[in-house]
């Protein structure tokens, strides 16, 4: 496996996670750093670096976030987001991952990419489904702040660094991992 593979597959791997907090978000960073020529992407990929594309997963990211901010409307978008993440999540990894046998590719995209953006965007809703209930809602705005600013850097950092994402991508999972082992025993006495 070159250099090359590895570092496409990091990159794969961070968009996914960035990809658990806001889906359009990391698609259209994707979209801007093929445009600009900062990554090439596979050869049935290369649309998504198009004007159009561009145009369109602008708008969507803009919807998205400002969607976000609005209580029980986050939630309800949370109930639909976790399919589309993993959908996403498995996409960002098929468009970045280069010189791979397609078998390889699709499987690695499916658990790495979709898997992650799964685990992440569960774990989101998680804690907003939390925020609504202990808050009426009103905390939801923090959270859709954090989030978003929390795949924006994702995004950015996945792009300029995959190698720093991914191993940021770790530390995150480890996190929710935690914190779900902590819960587990006061969800199981209910």
């Amino acid at each position: 496996m070159t250099s090359e593979t590895m570092i496409s597959i990091f990159l794969g791997v961070g968009l996914a996670a960035s990809v658990g907090f806001r889906v359009f978000l990391p698609l259209f960073a994707l979209s801007l750093a093929s445009y600009f020529g900062l990554w090439e992407l596979n050869d049935s990929w290369n649309w998504i670096g198009s004007i159009p594309a561009l145009v369109t997963l602008g708008v969507a990211t803009a919807v998205e976030i400002f969607a976000y901010f609005i209580p029980y409307v986050d939630n309800l978008l949370d109930s639909i987001a976790l399919p589309l993440a993993t959908i996403a999540g498995t996409a960002v990894m098929v468009a970045t991952v280069a010189d791979l046998d397609p078998l390889v590719t699709w499987s690695l995209a499916i658990i790495a990419g979709g898997g992650t953006a799964a685990a992440i965007k569960g774990a989101s809703a998680t804690g907003r489904l939390t925020s609504t209930a202990t808050t009426a809602g009103f905390g939801n705005p923090v959270i859709s702040f954090l989030e978003t600013i929390t795949s924006l850097l994702f995004s950015v950092v996945s792009i300029l660094a995959p190698v720093i994402a991914s191993v940021l991508v770790i530390i995150l999972l480890i996190f929710i991992f935690t914190i779900y082992r902590k819960l587990r025993p006061r969800l199981s006495k209910k």
